[in-house]
C-alpha cells in the first residue's frame, strides 16, 4: 500500500516532535536519547526518502536529499556516528526540518 504524501509528512512532523521532548528532558540518560533519536531520525529519512521531489521542492532551504540519506547512514554507518552529531542535529536541524514539514503539511491537507 502506498502511503500519501500528507502521511509521510505527518511521520516527519510526529518523529520531530518526539525527538524534541527526547532532548528537552534533563533527566534522561544521555546514552538512551541518543539511540532513541537515531532511531527517528532514521524514521524521518525513510519518511523523507519517500516524497516527490515536487513537494520538497516547495521547501529548498532544507537540504532533504541528505535528510533522506540521514536514515541510511545511521543504519548502515552507525559506527560513523557519534553523541555530538546526532543530538545537536536533533537540537539545532530537526526543528527547522519540523518547520518546513508542517508547512508542506499545510498545503497538502
Amino acid at each position: 500500500m502506498n502511503r500519501q504524501v500528507r502521511e509521510r509528512l505527518d511521520d516527519v512532523i510526529r518523529a520531530c516532535g518526539v525527538i524534541g521532548r527526547y532532548v528537552a528532558e534533563p533527566d534522561l540518560p544521555e546514552d538512551l536519547v541518543y539511540d532513541a533519536v537515531r532511531m527517528r531520525l532514521v524514521e524521518i529519512g525513510e519518511a523523507v526518502r519517500m516524497l516527490p521531489v515536487a513537494v520538497t521542492a516547495a521547501e529548498p532551504d532544507i537540504p532533504w536529499s541528505r535528510v533522506s540519506l540521514l536514515g541510511e547512514r545511521l543504519t548502515r554507518r552507525y559506527f560513523d556516528t557519534t553523541p555530538a552529531i546526532v543530538l545537536g542535529t536533533a537540537r539545532v536541524d530537526v526543528p527547522h526540518l519540523c518547520q518546513a514539514a508542517r508547512r508542506l503539511r499545510a498545503r497538502h491537507a
